[in-house]
């Protein structure tokens, strides 16, 4: 017998066990720590600029060509883009989840390459950026200026040279960005009334500033080859690129037949600006320069964020006087605490089980025995995570916690029957070890065997759902190999070791205790038989547990994972159409005061010019962050985030000037920007927008009426006022004038023309040429614009175009090659992401004529992935449990009584989230697959030890009852062990409470039916299938399954 090894080696079981949790610390640690393992799809980003075009020539021009030949790249599951009032086109092409980052950065950059050549000359020279950057938002820097000493413009190009490459070398930093940020650049402010004075287009000062701001190679002096031999070879050097404000004023446009000159400072405002001023930012209402920080892809967040904030106290050292930094957000805190928290329950689920198993076992030494195999599993799974390249999460956490219950179960079903031998039997207590590890070596590792092989059609799952089903299954998979190994080594020699032949009597409420578990037993017993005796009416009653399981599975709303009070609330803003930066800037600092005013409330970021659904430069939009205090500063139900988004968003419908909506952050960052369901409706008939937003129009409109849904809104709008411009391409061939001119000296006057660039502070800037503010103030301001013809004639452009006022979409979007419109939005209340995601579809489908289609994207698009996967998962783990029984017990019909006694523990799990009114999200799912292994385990220990007594002779129903007799005490004693050790997350407060609840209430509802109901039919199911089989048989195959 393997055990009787470490009967009589006690101190290499010892040694053994030391060896395990050595390794185990060691690897806690090397393991990141994060909130979620790698469960965001990745995504790689694609970023064109295209100065001074609108959104609809992006889309046409640049979005259609990247589109075609990015799409069908390997892995990729879909694609979005969009084009921007400001020039610039963002596509992001997203992938399955665990495909290799950097190889699908290859593979987009090298379909990238491929059309290049297609696209406009002024994309090309603006260049193509293809990054690999973790949607994953760690961190977001406020710099600010505390007596405004200096400006955003000076802090932004501060940062750009003193701080964001130190930032961007952090190991484990994917990215460091500034929103709003204004790069130096030369900027031209041309006077089109001058110009025209001195007949003078923009595309001269373009060509001038050009040929006068160039890099240029002289060559060198006796440079080989040569005929003579040179003593000497001299470089030439020249004056290549201007470097100040100066040199460009100076720059000689014109020189007259007098001697005079006209210089460009005569004809232009040259200054060191901003090569961008369409966002504008603001922490605690001051101006500020904000940095985000975005995490690289399986990087150790607590560790990369220490990282920083020690950079950034390092750097600071050497800031400017009046320069700070603050963090209106750190996604770490809410990590921190998360683990934190959960890390309490861990310890609060040792104590619990540690009391349990004293009340049980009644005296101190038989108690020590099962704790020590605690420290042991848990500790040395560490190690086990470690080698499978996991990570210390949320998921393995919570894995931890549930093991706590398991791998003491062997521990004390060992304990348990060396004293019940001990009892009985007059034997040593080495003896008594041996005989009852003889009689429980096989139940053990069958335990061991039927938990693990639950998990192994979890571990070998893709997605999104099967990166947390390995995680989460993987930890109790080694948690509980751990407790057999020190089940079969540690335990029995440490019985051996501690454990007397006559135990001193226990402390009365010991004594008590045992008193009324007899009482217990005897009624369990009579019970038993009763279910035996009354076969038939058990089974109805089982039926009926059935179809009240699939009720209440019905009717318990569904998600992915649960909302959590992350410490934050994002506010989307939404100016009336086509408003001005200025005044959205007036309208955000009334909107910032509002929020500051509240006592819940820490601190305010604000970024107006961008909006944070799409990610584009508007005018019209602005982001904001409120950092809400402490978690144990809200602890009252109406200061939890999500009811303060529901007090803001009431207190902000007062507002007339613009749209406010707050909104939790979603629940896995990098998933999707604003939690709620993500739909695109797709106009695959090529039509015109205005069409597709009649229809996404009605679709609000009716969702705004169904109380499954609330703040249903999309980006598209085709009610921007806009100016639409047409060139009299006719009358510009008969006056002889390229139509590209013209262009060009539209985009340099009120677009933005790039000319080409000049270095300060080591670094590359752009030089930029404009018409000056005040000459492109409204439409009429074109009459001041001339063009020169081919034959040298001076032109006004006004004789060329016609302006008139149009409405249109200031934004363009795309899905998968097809204009679409994304429509986003929550759950009413009392509702879930299921619910909502039903009823918009519903409504899409009953509005949408034939061409037009819906798909999903972000959490809604892994939910929907969900719906199916996981039922399959828990049918996939039952049926890995039947073939693992089978093989051991080399029969086909035995396993039944163990899997027909798994619905109970479905029945009570489904019962108790429903009444909780909770959702059966993702970790619903991971809960029930444990709960597949624990109820099998329950009827392990009966079916094995009723076999064995058939074995001895005993009638199949004497065998029955003896063996539910002596299992009820150790089923109960384990079972209540992995109640009492999960019961801390179903009754967890703080941060990242909601995720604990779902787990902790489906696995305790789920044990204490399986505990409760299950232990009182599963006699009846083993003795009804070997009855059956034993009438099927001949007679001389009688028993062949049990001998």
């Amino acid at each position: 017998m393997f055990s009787r090894f470490f009967i009589n080696r006690p101190i290499f079981a010892t040694v053994l066990s030391l060896i395990i949790i050595i390794a185990g610390a060691l690897s806690i640690k090397l393991l990141p720590i994060k909130e979620y393992p790698g469960v965001v799809p990745p995504q790689i980003q694609v970023q064109a600029i295209y100065p001074g075009a609108d959104a609809k020539t992006l889309s046409t021009t640049v979005a259609t060509t990247l589109e075609e030949s990015i799409n069908g790249v390997n892995d990729m599951t879909y694609m979005t883009s969009t084009a921007s009032p400001s020039g610039i086109l963002s596509l992001s092409v997203f992938f399955e989840v665990g495909t290799n980052v950097a190889q699908a950065k290859v593979d987009v950059n090298n379909r990238v390459q491929l059309a290049l050549s297609k696209l406009p000359e002024e994309v090309r020279r603006q260049g193509i950026s293809v990054k690999d950057r973790s949607p994953d938002m760690l961190k977001v820097i406020a710099f600010t200026s505390k007596n405004n000493v200096h400006n955003p413009l000076y802090i932004s190009n501060y940062l750009t040279v003193n701080v964001m490459d130190d930032l961007k070398r952090i190991k484990g930093v994917g990215d460091a960005m500034i929103f709003g940020r204004q790069d130096y650049a030369i900027r031209i402010w041309i006077d089109p009334d001058k110009l025209a004075f001195y007949h003078l287009t923009t595309s001269d000062i373009t060509n001038l500033v050009r040929s006068q701001n160039g890099q240029y190679a002289a060559g060198s002096v006796g440079a080989a080859p040569i005929q003579e031999v040179q003593p000497f070879t001299y470089s030439v050097t020249t004056r290549g690129r201007l470097k100040h404000v100066e040199e460009f004023e100076n720059i000689i446009v014109r020189a007259n037949a007098d001697g005079s000159t006209l210089r460009l400072k005569d004809i232009a405002k040259i200054e060191l600006g901003a090569d961008a001023y369409d966002a504008s930012g603001k922490f605690n209402s001051q101006p500020m320069m904000p940095v985000a920080i975005f995490l690289a892809p399986g990087a150790n967040a607590l560790a990369v964020s220490d990282e920083i904030d020690a950079t950034l106290e390092r750097l600071s050292n050497k800031f400017p006087d009046d320069l700070e930094y603050s963090l209106p957000y750190d996604a770490t805190l809410f990590v921190r605490t998360s683990i934190d928290e959960v890390v309490k329950t861990l310890f609060e689920a040792i104590g619990f089980v540690i009391i349990l198993i004293y009340l049980f076992l009644g005296n101190i030494r038989a108690t020590i025995i099962p704790v020590l195999a605690i420290p042991v599993s848990i500790i040395g799974t560490f190690a086990g995570l470690y080698v499978a390249g996991f990570s210390i999460n949320l998921l393995t956490l919570f894995g931890l916690i549930l093991a706590i219950g398991l791998v003491v179960d062997d521990a004390i079903i060992v304990i348990e029957n060396v004293e019940r031998i001990l009892r009985t039997k007059t034997v040593s207590v080495k003896e008594a070890t041996t005989e009852a590890m003889q009689e429980l070596t096989t139940p053990i590792i069958a335990i061991v065997l039927v938990l693990s092989a639950v998990f192994i059609p979890a571990a070998l799952s893709g997605g999104f759902s099967g990166v947390m089903y390995q995680q989460f299954a993987m930890t109790i998979v080694i948690a509980v190999v751990i407790s057999g190994i020190v089940a079969l080594t540690l335990t029995p020699a440490l019985c051996a070791l501690f454990l007397k032949q006559h135990e001193p009597q226990a402390i009365w409420p010991i004594r008590k205790f045992n008193q009324f578990f007899d009482v217990l037993t005897r009624v369990f017993i009579g019970i038993t038989r009763q279910t035996i005796k009354l076969w038939f009416f058990s089974l109805l009653l089982f039926g009926g547990l059935l179809y009240a399981t699939y009720s209440i599975m019905e009717k318990t709303p569904s998600g992915l994972v649960p909302n959590e009070d992350k410490g934050l609330l994002m506010v989307l803003t939404y100016m009336m159409p086509a408003t001005s930066l200025g005044e959205s800037i007036k309208i955000t600092d009334g909107i910032e005061k509002e929020l500051l005013a509240n006592p819940n409330v820490a601190t305010t970021g604000v970024i107006t010019g961008v909006d944070l659904v799409t990610f584009a430069n508007k005018t019209d939009a602005a982001i904001m962050f409120a950092k809400l205090k402490p978690w144990d500063e809200r602890k009252a139900p109406n200061q939890s985030s999500q009811a303060l988004a529901g007090q803001f968003m009431m207190q902000f419908m007062q507002n007339k000037e613009a749209m406010i909506i707050p909104v939790n952050p979603p629940p896995i960052m990098g998933m999707s920007t604003t939690g709620g369901f993500e739909m695109w409706v797709q106009d695959r008939t090529g039509g015109d927008l205005h069409q597709l937003d009649a229809y996404i129009k009605k679709i609000v409109e009716k969702a705004g009426q169904d109380p499954r849904l609330m703040m249903v809104r999309t980006t598209l709008n085709t009610n921007v006022p806009q100016y639409y411009l047409t060139i009299d391409r006719e009358k510009a061939k008969s006056m002889n004038v390229d139509v590209n001119a013209i262009f060009e000296t539209m985009q340099s006057t009120f677009g933005k023309g790039y000319i080409n660039d000049f270095n300060l502070y080591s670094r590359t800037f752009h030089v930029d040429i404009q018409s000056d503010s005040q000459f492109r103030k409204t439409k009429d301001d074109y009459k001041n614009i001339f063009v020169r013809s081919n034959s040298g004639e001076y032109i006004p452009v006004s004789e060329l175009i016609d302006i008139k006022r149009v409405v249109d979409a200031s934004i363009i979007q795309r899905f998968n090659m097809f204009n679409a419109a994304q429509v986003t939005g929550n759950p009413g209340r009392g509702y879930a992401s299921s619910d909502a995601i039903q009823a918009i579809e519903e409504i899409a489908n009953e509005i949408l004529p034939e061409g037009y289609s819906i798909s999903w994207a972000g959490t809604s698009f892994q939910e929907k992935k969900l719906e199916s996967k996981g039922s399959n998962t828990t049918l996939y783990a039952v049926i890995f449990v039947f073939l693992i029984l089978a093989a051991l017990y080399e029969s086909w019909s035995i396993p039944l009584a163990v899997i027909i006694s798994i619905p109970f523990a479905i029945f009570g799990a489904a019962l108790a989230v429903f009444l909780r009114h909770l959702e059966a999200d993702i970790y619903f799912q991971v809960g029930l697959v444990t709960l597949v292994g624990l109820s099998a385990k329950n009827a392990i220990l009966i079916v094995e030890f009723a076999m064995e007594k058939l074995r001895q002779g005993l009638s199949l129903k004497d065998a029955t009852i003896e063996a539910a007799l002596l299992r009820f005490r150790p089923i109960v004693m384990t079972s209540l062990a992995f109640i009492v050790g999960t019961l801390p997350l179903a009754l967890s407060t703080g941060a990242g409470a909601n995720s604990r609840h779902i787990i902790g209430t489906t696995v305790v509802g789920g044990m204490i039916s399986a505990t409760v109901i299950g232990v009182l039919f599963i006699p009846l199911f083993f003795y009804l299938v070997v009855y059956l089989k034993q009438r099927m048989s001949k007679s001389v195959q009688n028993n062949s399954d049990l001998k």
